[in-house]
């Protein structure tokens, strides 16, 4: 929804400015000039972008135009599991969490948690991570290099995203040059005609730059930026259930271990320690906060 806010207010604060100055808002719809900034940036992307990136691009852009998932609630659900995990094993024994770290689609603990079911990415690295610490016995410092590696190699792979688009950025003006470049052209085979059409040429000319730096600083660089926070905000969710886990493994209290995993989330999405006491007590009496 800020993307869509923050797009309407950029075309109205620019359009509406060049209105009030007396601009003739028609000038700007040059379709030659559009054609070259829209084939050049489409064509540069399919050169310099991987086919597998290009192919995840538009479920990128839908996650940013609905907002920032990783909220307070998803991250205190998130705290019920690792803690509800912990406490099973704790009270039954590790091997009780084979059933569900093998099968977390039928499990009983992670079906309540619809979120993460529903990005495979932290439930694979969640779930992963429990089946070698039961079945393999690794130890404390080997879970906690295997979550480092996994969360690095992730987070290298997402900004691949927001890098993309960045670079696109960047490219704009410089493209945008060249549609003025060939107006020019244009213009110079008119050079003694009416002033008239002289200017009409120079006018199209010009907008082509216009196109590509209004598009590079006012959409494309911003869409960069907020890829790279979605992307943050990812890797502090996995850092989230890795600090937990590697406290569980080092045979902290399962209490305690959320409490290690709580205290790494950013604090505008941090759940108080009371909120997170509260839905343990809940998980220990049986129930479900």
């Amino acid at each position: 929804m800020a993307l869509i806010i923050g797009t309407i207010i950029v075309v109205v604060g620019v359009l509406g400015g060049f209105l009030m100055a007396g601009g003739p808002v028609f000038v700007l719809m040059q379709v030659p000039e559009f054609i070259v900034m829209g084939a050049a940036t489409i064509g540069s992307l399919l050169i310099g972008t991987p086919l597998w990136l290009l192919k995840k691009m538009p479920s990128k852009i839908r996650q940013l135009l609905k907002g920032d998932p990783y909220t307070k609630q998803e991250y205190l659900t998130l705290l019920q599991t690792l803690f509800e995990l912990f406490h099973l094993s704790a009270r039954t024994g590790l091997m009780d969490l084979e059933s569900h770290a093998e099968h977390p689609e039928n499990s009983a603990i992670f079906t309540k948690n619809s979120f993460l079911l529903t990005h495979p990415h932290a439930l694979h690295y969640l779930c992963d991570t429990l089946r070698l610490v039961i079945s393999a016995g690794i130890s404390e410092q080997d879970v906690e290099f295997l979550l480092d590696a996994d969360s690095e190699t992730h987070h290298e792979e997402m900004n691949g995203f927001s890098l993309t688009f960045s670079k696109v950025g960047d490219a704009l003006p410089g493209l945008g040059i060249v549609a003025a470049v060939l107006g020019i052209i244009i213009t110079m085979g008119s050079i003694g005609g009416p002033p008239e059409a002289v200017g009409e040429h120079v006018a199209a000319a010009l907008v082509g730059t216009f196109i590509g730096v209004l598009a590079s600083y006012g959409f494309v660089g911003p869409i960069a930026n907020g890829l790279e926070f979605i992307n943050q905000s990812e890797e502090r969710y996995l850092t989230c259930i890795k600090n937990g886990v590697v406290a569980f493994a080092k045979g902290n209290p399962p209490v305690i271990a959320v409490e290690v995993a709580r205290r790494v989330i950013y604090s505008h999405v941090r759940p108080s320690f009371q909120e997170m006491d509260d839905v343990c007590r809940a998980v220990k009496s049986g129930g479900r906060a």
